[in-house]
Order: structure tokens, then sequence, then C-alpha cells
């Protein structure tokens, strides 16, 4: 097994045994794409999900524009609803365009998306049967929509047929409108959305990275055309000085600019934030987000229809008839501009992270190996998550170092009183160090020890997740140090 399965392995395995991840429908087998966040997954991931909407939507200051920015701007939110109505779909492109393709092996019968075929494992056989196998014949490759299909209503037919969203992005588009005039906002302003969407994916796979349920947390920011170059480059500066302020190693993520036969046609611009996920192989590095210069085609495309590239120019796509193939609302989806005068269909910049893919990166580079000596002094190996504390799960545990002389009961008055405002936890069984172990396999930034010292003189022992030093201070001093430390 490669070094890259191995510690890839090493990491699932610590989400089940801490419940960070667990396969969805695990006592039936499970079923493929589809995951439960456990008790310590779904705190890491609304923590991811917080800190994003804190740093991007409600911690933005709209009233002085920021270093590098052309403009100051607004940030509001939005949370649209998964089915909407089918004409979205078929104006958007996603109708005719949300597919992969896929080839099945007529040896062992199985399935795989025809760009992953070298890197997909066979289900059937133990070694990865594509290219590996002097019988093994694919056929040639077929289109595949990606978008799962279900019905509104009692009746089943066509007029009933629905789609659950492959992307959050829709539903800002066709609320364009609703926002810019309930919110009082004027371009350059974002609305940003975190939700669930959901696309059928023909192979899954490297756990959480590629599901079929997933979610997002997607920006679309509103721009003039003479500007939005500017603005494409400011955000991709800015989602990437993110994910480095929160931990992941600025060598393990780069900016990959799409080049002209990568980019979609309506795409002024396209760049990856890319993370070297442990499940590749050296030197290669997986999607995190994509930051997109989208033009005025979505906004274009729900006024008028469905758009197609012709030349340089998108056009309405029209039958033989002249009618649009998919047409659009026909509401004016424009913007005037007080300051200039002038109309137009704002410019669209794009920043579509997944929390899944957010999270699992910051698990993988979270997740250490080291030794550390026991109560004994013997070197004792420790699995440790070093996670930011603004995105750990439990930000302090506290420990009666026994269970007796009221230790318990300090340390339970102590709990009480940090849980008010943060997510701690208190745990009295086993061994200290044991206690410390599962702390430091969770994440727990701080370990807190009540001792007969504490009983004595009122202070505590707070020990560092990453370093293991341990501090002894006064138990009223507790909140604000922690505090410091915590974000």
């Amino acid at each position: 097994m490669s070094s890259k399965n191995t510690t890839m392995d090493k990491i699932v395995a610590l989400c089940k045994r801490r419940g960070f991840i667990f396969q969805s429908s695990e006592i039936y087998g499970g079923i493929g794409g589809f995951w439960d966040y456990g008790p310590l997954g779904v705190e890491l991931k609304r923590n991811v999900k917080d800190a994003w909407w804190r740093d991007m939507v409600s911690g933005h200051d709209d009233t002085t524009p920021p270093d590098g920015a052309p403009a100051s701007y607004s940030m509001v939110g939005l949370d649209s609803s998964i089915i909407m109505h089918p004409q979205v779909w078929k104006a958007s492109g996603h109708y005719d365009l949300f597919s992969d393709e896929f080839v099945d092996c007529k040896t062992c019968k199985a399935r795989f998306r025809a760009d992953h075929v070298q890197d997909s494992q066979c289900p059937r056989k133990p070694s990865k049967c594509p290219g590996e196998h002097a019988d093994c014949e694919l056929t040639e490759p077929r289109e595949f929509n990606l978008m799962f299909k279900t019905y509104v209503g009692a009746l089943i037919n066509l007029d009933a047929e629905a789609y659950l969203r492959p992307e959050t992005a829709q539903g800002i588009f066709v609320n364009f409108k609703n926002v810019l005039t309930t919110s009082r906002s004027k371009v350059p302003f974002g609305i940003a959305q975190i939700g669930k969407s959901f696309r059928n994916e023909i192979t899954p796979r490297n756990f959480t990275f590629r599901s079929r349920e997933f979610e997002q947390m997607e920006i679309e920011f509103f721009c003039s055309p003479d500007s939005s170059q500017d603005w494409y480059s400011y955000w991709r500066d800015k989602r990437v000085a993110w994910y480095v302020s929160l931990g992941l190693q600025s060598e393990k993520l780069q900016l990959r600019e799409h080049g002209p036969d990568e980019r979609a046609h309506y795409s002024c611009g396209t760049a990856d934030i890319e993370y070297a996920f442990p499940f590749l192989e050296a030197g290669e590095f997986g999607e995190l987000e994509g930051v997109s210069h989208r033009s005025d085609f979505d906004l274009r495309s729900h006024m008028e229809g469905k758009l197609i590239r012709e030349g340089d120019e998108l056009v309405v796509e029209r039958n033989e008839h002249g009618q649009p193939v998919h047409p659009g609302s026909g509401k004016d989806l424009s913007y005037f501009d007080d300051s200039t005068q002038t109309k137009y269909v704002p410019h669209v910049i794009e920043p579509s992270a997944g929390a899944d893919r957010t999270t699992l990166a910051f698990l993988c580079e979270a997740y250490d190996e080291d030794a550390i000596p026991d109560e004994k002094g013997v070197p004792q190996e420790r699995v440790v998550l070093r996670l930011h504390p603004r995105l750990a799960p439990l930000k302090a545990a506290i420990f009666p170092l026994v269970k007796k002389d009221g230790q318990p009961e300090f340390a339970a008055d102590l709990y009480r009183s940090l849980k008010k405002r943060w997510n701690v936890f208190y745990d009295e069984k086993g061994s200290i160090g044991k206690r410390y172990r599962r702390q430091d396999e969770s994440g727990t930034p701080f370990c807190i020890t009540v001792d007969h010292q504490t009983i004595e003189d009122g202070t505590v022992t707070v020990r560092d997740r990453d370093t293991t030093s341990q501090t002894r201070i006064k138990a009223s001093d507790l909140e604000a140090t922690l505090a410091e430390n915590l974000g």
C-alpha cells in the first residue's frame, strides 16, 4: 500500500473512531456517495461554514473599501429552495449540458466516468480493472445528466418533473432583483449562500471529496462590466488568503488559472484554488474552490433564455423557427447606476467553495503523528489534529484529576461556566494520559485539569494540544485566557 493511501486510510479511520464522519446508512451496507457527520464532524463543518460566513459576509465592513478593492461593496445573504421551477435549469443550460461521459466495462460490467477510468477501482475485482487486464473492453463514452429528477405533486407525469438543484448559484440569480431592492444594495455587491446541492456522480470517490450530496458556500458578486476583471483578481487573492489564515499551508495550496480550452463558453476567466490532498499522487492537486468570471451570462440567460456562443458573442439559442429553445423569464434583470446614469446587465464573479471538501482539507492538514512522554517519561506515539482554534469542534476539555476531594464538583462548575460561551467537554473517566490522547485526536486546543492544588489555591493546569506544555493559572483568569487564544 502506498504512503498516500496509508495516510488517507488513517484519516478515514480517525474520522470513524472519533465521530467526525460516518458512512451513510452503514448498518445496511452503506450507500455510495453519501456521508453522515457525527458529533465532532458536525461541529467542525459548522465552524468552517461559520468562519466563511463571518469573514465573507457578516463581518465584512460595507462602508470602507477593503485593501486592493476597486470600490466599497456590501455583502448580504440568501437561503433559496432546493427544488426550483424546472425552467430555471433549462434557461441556465443545466438541462441540456450538465452531464459527464461514462463508459461500461464489457468484461466486469462496472461503470466508470470516462475521464476517471485509469483511477477507478473496479467494484467486482480486487485490482483496477480498466487498462490493467488484457480482456478489458470498454464501451464508447455516453453522456449522463447529473441532475437528480423528482416529481412535485400527486401526479407522476412530465408536467410534474422537477430537479434537486446541482448548485446553489441559480437561486441567487433568480432572486437578484428581489435582493437588490429589499437590501437597498448598490452594485458592486455580493449575495452569499450556504446550502445543499445534489449531483448524481457516476463514480463518487476519495471519501467526502466527490459525493452525490454536498454543501456549497457560494458568492455571486455583481459588478459593472468595466471593473469586472479587477474584481476577478481581487476575489481570487482574497479566497486563497482565507484558506491560509485558517491553517492550510501555502505550499500545499495553488491557484491555477484555467486555459482557454478549459473554461466554460461564457467564462472570461476561471481559476481553481487547489490543495494537495493525501489521496493524490505527489505533485497532484485537487480542487477546493473555483473562482469564475461569468460575464453577464447568468442574468441574461434568465432574462432572454438559454445562451450559446456564436463566434465572439453569446446569443440566445433558437430553433429552426427562430423561437428560443429554452426561453428565460422575460423579466428585466438589468441594473441602473445612479452615479453614471447608465443601465447594464451586471457581470458576475463567483467564488464557489465546497463545505465538505474544505472540511476534508482542514482535517487532512491537521492530521499529525508524533511521540510524547507519558506520566513515567516513556515516549508514546500519539495522533493529533492540529486544527485552527476557530475550527476545532471542542475548544477545551475539563478534567478532574481524581474523582474525589471536591475535584469533580469544582471541575463541573468550571465546565458549566465555560459552556455558556464555548463548546467544551467534561471527562472524568480513565487516566489523565488517556484523556489527553482522546482530546488530541479530537483536535481540542486546550485541556484544563483540576487537581488537589486547585482546591487549595484556586489554580488549574492548562495543557496546550500542539506543544503539550502545561501552564498553571488562576481559575478566575481562565475565560480571559481562552478568549485570547481561541480567537
